[in-house]
């Protein structure tokens, strides 16, 4: 069943001590959400494919599952029991890859056929892959949260490599891979960011200023820029790999924002949500103008949190899945 629809027209919002430099263009954001049919199975971190379908996961529920745009039916694909998969990705061939986050393997789902290709983790204590994405040459990079690891799967031999990030505590999250073909990702229990070196896995840390500070999610925007969603702090911060030097923007939130889920869009603007507002709701920062975007509430839910999001260049949207179990789409029109 589809949700009521929530459409705001964003307008330029300076946050205190910064002079935009440009005029920003009028952008307006329509907040569509779609209840998933499984209850409390914690519908989270889709990802569109070429074919106009929405993969999700649930994690709760232990499934894959697709939502069709054009009929707005869903369909739910079982996988193993106690998998309880945290996120997923499409690669260009239309292979679903998977992280069990529960025990210890990434999973390859061919939507053709239903088969299903494990790839376990070579160490043991590996047992909660968390968060994947792809590099422009196919490989698979991933965090393991608790087991304090980022590894990368390659997907021609099967090969998993994994190493250890320290302290124990660090807590790997969020990752993405910068235009230069770096992994980045933020360790939530430490403040600082971390590159891989994609030949060497060697990790290089980069230190944030302010020792409460917490990441989840990051972006990296074409400059080269590494952009942080400070979750404790309630800031979004921008560090210069070049320098390591960082500039740190107040959320409309305040320190009481919680900024989650975090996406780019295709002018570069950074779109996070703040999941200590009740409802939810995504707020836009454009790094030209330095600007902040009206916030648009996720109304209809008030999706409890927003945990990871996704931008699709093609379509200008961005999809998520929220605790209040349902899928979202924010359609930026400008």
């Amino acid at each position: 069943m589809k949700l009521a629809v929530a459409t705001l027209a964003l307008l330029p919002l300076v946050p205190f001590a910064v002079t935009a430099r440009h005029v920003a263009p009028p952008v307006k954001v329509t907040v569509e959400e779609w209840t998933v049919p499984w209850e409390r199975t914690r519908p989270r971190d889709p990802y569109p494919d070429a074919k106009g379908r929405i993969w999700f996961v649930g994690q709760v529920g232990n499934y894959i599952a697709t939502f069709d745009t054009a009929t707005k039916q869903f369909r739910r694909w079982e996988i193993d029991a106690g998998t309880h998969p945290h996120n997923l990705i499409v690669d260009r061939a239309g292979m679903v890859w998977y992280a069990g986050n529960r025990n210890g393997m990434i999973g390859r789902l061919d939507p053709a056929t239903g088969a299903i290709t494990r790839y376990p983790m070579p160490d043991g204590e590996v047992r909660d892959p968390h968060t994947l994405v792809q590099d422009a040459a196919g490989t698979i990079w991933f965090t393991a949260q608790q087991a304090s690891h980022v590894g990368r799967l390659d997907p021609k031999t099967g090969e998993v490599r994994l190493v250890r990030v320290e302290p124990r505590t660090a807590r790997p999250y969020g990752i993405v891979v910068a235009p230069s073909g770096h992994p980045w990702f933020a360790p939530f229990g430490a403040n600082r960011l971390v590159r891989v070196d994609p030949g060497t896995m060697a990790l290089t840390d980069f230190p944030l200023p302010d020792a409460a500070t917490r990441v989840r999610r990051l972006e990296v925007t074409r400059d080269g820029m590494v952009w942080y969603a400070d979750y404790t702090r309630g800031m979004l911060g921008r560090l210069d790999p070049a320098t390591g030097a960082t500039k740190e923007w107040a959320l409309p939130g305040g320190v009481r924002a919680f900024p989650y889920a975090m996406a780019r869009d295709h002018r570069d603007r950074l779109w996070m949500v703040e999941t200590g507002a009740n409802p939810n709701r995504l707020v836009g920062f454009d790094p030209r103008t330095q600007e902040w975007l009206a916030p648009v509430p996720i109304a209809k839910s008030g999706a409890l949190s927003v945990r990871h999001m996704v931008f699709h260049a093609p379509t200008r949207e961005i999809w998520f899945g929220t605790d209040a179990n349902t899928l979202g789409r924010a359609r930026i029109t400008e």
